[in-house]
């Protein structure tokens, strides 16, 4: 059935239809019932609001999502117009540069999620639409911590609410849900639970559901907490949930059939459950051209193993295995270390230690200082520690390749993990040199294989294999060729695209 509108100037008519399904207007007549399709429709999503209303002593139910929503607004064109003036035609009495008439909850629904409010009359088969959307100006700070040349550059707030707002701009369906709660015996910390229930499994949601309820905590202060309550291994060195400050990343996980975890008063968003590879994805990837992306996140993937081996492979070539390096360059750095009094391994430690200090010291001076800080106290330190003979120049290479490695890897806590298991695989280096390399590598790679984010195993799609999942882990393919979901996700619709490209077939046929 097609839609017929009335020659208002800015009022529309809108006939019962809809492109999912058709709604028997005649068996949902009643206020209540009305109400309860327009909640069922949006999942029982916590951000939206139904206040009652008295007009032509009868009641009205005001409903609306209230964060994506200009709540003034609502307050000054549509409230305090029915209390001063309390009969009448309601379409005459609110304000709205356009009010929509329409007797379709399809339509109804589709509205909601895109900012306009709902008045629904007792005894009144028409509703009414008024499009109040909330200001999208507000808070356009791109993260720090991770920014892009290509896409977005919009980061999220400290207002739990104002970050659903995020969220639903750019996922405009009735299926994203939002489930509000309060943690903490002491503190009532508020926390919002996103998803999208046509996608997301379940059982995920449950179990993700059942963990929070039982934490037992005074107080739950920042999404850190969260993860530390929640992960599979506490003890792992590898982070288990994804940390992400871009409303895009948010949304490109959702889409995928993972959850987001939100809380006030902090900008930063849980995503759960991700495997080892979501680390080295970027949001810019999707935004480059295949080719380029697959190009920078083998850089990546290779940044991670020179993080994690450079230093230790030198202490071994030093220590045990001068043979696997050319001759030429075996004198050079033979007589580099000629009057170092230190071992090879406190030698790289030393340098490591350093670094460590110059990176903390610079995160947590103010940026004009900081700067100076990690050029000046490289410059000065390095220069010095090698003429004074208590590391070799070799070294100084070796850390600072290995420094700039780790800053490649898009994940801090990933990065940071790394740098500190690159100290136990050194220890291994001196003691059996590339015996010790690959016995601690081995242990790395059994724990990878054996860690899980909430269920799902986190080598995936190496663990368990997934060879059309390769698409998007170590390169990127074409987006129009990756079709599905990943399988571990499970979610209720695997397919993200049929046959995009069909007006290639077209024109050929042409």
């Amino acid at each position: 059935m097609g839609r017929s509108f009335k020659t208002r100037a800015t009022r529309k008519l809108i006939n019962p239809a809809s492109e999912e399904k058709e709604v028997n207007v005649s068996s949902l007549s009643r206020l209540e019932e009305r109400v309860t399709f327009i909640r069922n429709g949006l999942y029982l999503s916590d951000d939206l609001s139904i206040r009652d209303l008295i007009f032509n002593d009868s009641r009205v139910k005001l409903i609306f999502i209230d964060t994506i929503v200009d709540v003034n607004s609502i307050q000054m064109n549509v409230i305090k117009p029915m209390q001063e003036t309390p009969f009448g035609n309601l379409s005459h009495i609110v304000n709205g540069a356009t009010i929509i008439e329409t007797v379709d909850l399809q339509n109804a629904l589709d509205a909601l999620v895109d900012g306009s409010c709902l008045l629904i009359q007792e005894n009144e088969e028409c509703m009414l639409l008024i499009p109040t959307p909330k200001d999208q100006s507000a808070h356009r700070i791109e993260p720090i911590n991770e920014k892009v040349v290509r896409g977005s550059h919009q980061g999220f707030s400290e207002n739990v609410s104002e970050n659903v707002q995020f969220i639903r701009e750019r996922i405009t369906n009735r299926n994203v849900t939002v489930k509000y709660s309060h943690v903490g015996e002491t503190t009532k910390t508020k926390y919002a639970l996103v998803s999208i229930s046509t996608l997301t499994n379940p059982d995920l949601v449950k179990t993700i559901e059942s963990r929070i309820a039982a934490i037992a905590s005074d107080s739950i202060q920042s999404p850190g907490y969260f993860e530390e309550f929640l992960e599979d291994n506490s003890f792992s060195p590898f982070p288990q949930f994804l940390n992400t400050e871009r409303p895009d990343r948010v949304e490109a996980n959702l889409m995928e059939g993972r959850m987001v975890l939100l809380m006030e008063g902090s900008p930063t968003a849980l995503i759960f459950p991700v495997s080892f590879f979501s680390f080295f994805q970027t949001a810019e990837d999707y935004n480059s051209r295949p080719f380029i992306s697959s190009f920078l996140r083998l850089i990546r993937l290779l940044s991670f193993i020179t993080t994690l081996c450079l230093p230790a492979f030198y202490i071994a070539v030093i220590s045990y295995n001068y043979e696997v390096i050319p001759v030429e360059i075996v004198f050079s750095i033979k007589s580099s270390l000629e009057y170092l009094p230190f071992p090879p391994l406190i030698e790289a430690a030393i340098m490591q230690f350093t670094l460590e200090l110059l990176r903390e010291a610079a995160i947590r001076l103010p940026n004009p200082v900081a700067q100076t800080i990690g050029v000046v106290g490289g410059l000065v330190i390095g220069t010095a520690v090698v003429e004074a003979n208590f590391v070799s120049n070799t070294m100084v290479i070796v850390v600072a390749i290995t420094a700039i490695s780790s800053f490649v890897i898009p994940s801090n806590e990933l990065s940071t993990s790394v740098r500190i298991l690159g100290f136990p695989l050194m220890i291994l280096a001196s003691l059996f040199g590339f015996f010790g390399i690959v016995i601690g590598a081995m242990f790395i790679l059994i724990h990878l294989a054996k860690l899980k984010s909430l269920g799902h195993y986190y080598l995936y799609p190496l663990v368990p294999l997934d060879l059309k999942a390769w698409k998007d882990t170590f390169i990127r393919v074409p987006i129009w060729l990756m079709k599905e979901r990943p399988k571990d996700l499970r979610a209720l619709y695997k397919w993200k695209t049929t046959d995009p490209r069909r007006w290639k077939k077209n024109e050929q046929s042409d």
